[in-house]
């Protein structure tokens, strides 16, 4: 928060943070870590407006995934931006209508460029109904689960790759990290124990799960002191602006990282410049990964674009 108050400050714009806590009822400073300090403020509602004491703001920057809803506070403003919007919050968004909208732009990139998108796009499907505490609708999770694997099998067929497929089964809505399973065989969607059905059955913020998703599961070959790592891009608008490895010691490269003993180191490579060298072989030249990954965060968030646009609540209907 005191890093993008910040970015904001140096842009020349005029930053306050505020909370609607019902804990902060005066400004409140606190101290960081690191040496630096934020001041939370209460936050004020009058009428269509949302602010601090003597500070009406043009635009409110949102820093809350709003997974168990958006409070009423932040509904109904007049002349006020909220950024991200509130049905971009996890209470309306939905994974498998993000990756809908990513596989369409990656299928037209794809067409662009001459390859197989599915080389920047895993595959993926959708399961509803669900009720792990009740075993109810298992049977349905297991079919789609073993469909994906056998489409994966084909594909990894088709271009030689000999590791064994897997999936990975999570909430279609919410984020943390939390209520993720990693499946190799539907046949271990027979017996769940019952610590992963609890896993499974609520995430962030108390929500119970029904809906799925289930990825085709994609080997973590980074490595950042022989700890798995995967690649976390950050963008500004359509700017890549910078990046980071998430990285977990205890994690498999076929696991999820986003959980307690994660780590976090800058996103460097020794030859993070370098484009391919004129005049030799393809795939002679050192890969510039980086760039790769800001391509795929950038087709991300055009993706992200699509969907938000599309589950708008008010956006103008032509015939």
């Amino acid at each position: 928060v005191v890093q993008l108050q910040r970015i904001f400050n140096m842009a020349g714009l005029n930053v306050r943070v505020g909370s609607i806590s019902p804990e902060i009822k005066k400004p409140t400073l606190i101290e960081l870590p690191n040496g630096d300090s934020v001041t939370l403020e209460p936050v004020v509602r009058t009428k269509g407006r949302l602010g601090l004491k003597n500070f009406d703001p043009c635009t409110i920057l949102l820093n809350n995934d709003l997974s168990a809803g958006a409070p009423g506070i932040l509904e109904d403003l007049h002349e006020q931006y909220l950024l991200p919007p509130l049905h971009a919050g996890w209470s309306v968004r939905r994974k498998s209508t993000h990756f809908k909208n990513y596989e369409e732009v990656a299928k037209r990139f794809g067409k662009m460029l001459g390859i197989d998108p599915w080389l920047i796009n895993p595959m993926f499907s959708q399961v509803g109904g669900l009720n792990f505490a009740e075993d109810t609708g298992v049977d349905a999770l297991q079919a789609a689960t073993d469909a994906l694997l056998t489409k994966v099998r084909r594909k990894y067929k088709e271009y030689g790759i000999n590791e064994k497929p897997f999936v990975v089964i999570k909430p279609d809505n919410g984020t943390y990290g939390m209520g993720i399973m990693t499946v190799r065989d539907a046949k271990e969607l027979d017996a769940l124990n019952r610590k992963t059905k609890n896993k499974m059955a609520v995430i962030k913020d108390g929500q119970t799960v029904s809906d799925v998703i289930i990825q085709e599961g994609v080997l973590t070959q980074e490595r950042v002191n022989d700890a798995v790592a995967e690649p976390v891009v950050y963008m500004m608008d359509r700017y890549v602006v910078g990046g980071f490895y998430r990285m977990h010691a205890e994690r498999g490269v076929d696991e999820n990282l986003n959980s307690p003993g994660a780590s976090f180191v800058p996103l460097a490579f020794e030859h993070s410049t370098h484009m391919p060298q004129p005049g030799v072989r393809p795939g002679v030249s050192a890969p510039n990964r980086f760039y790769m990954y800001g391509v795929v965060a950038r087709l991300a968030m055009l993706a992200a674009s699509y969907e938000l646009e599309a589950t708008d609540p008010d956006a103008e209907v032509y015939d």
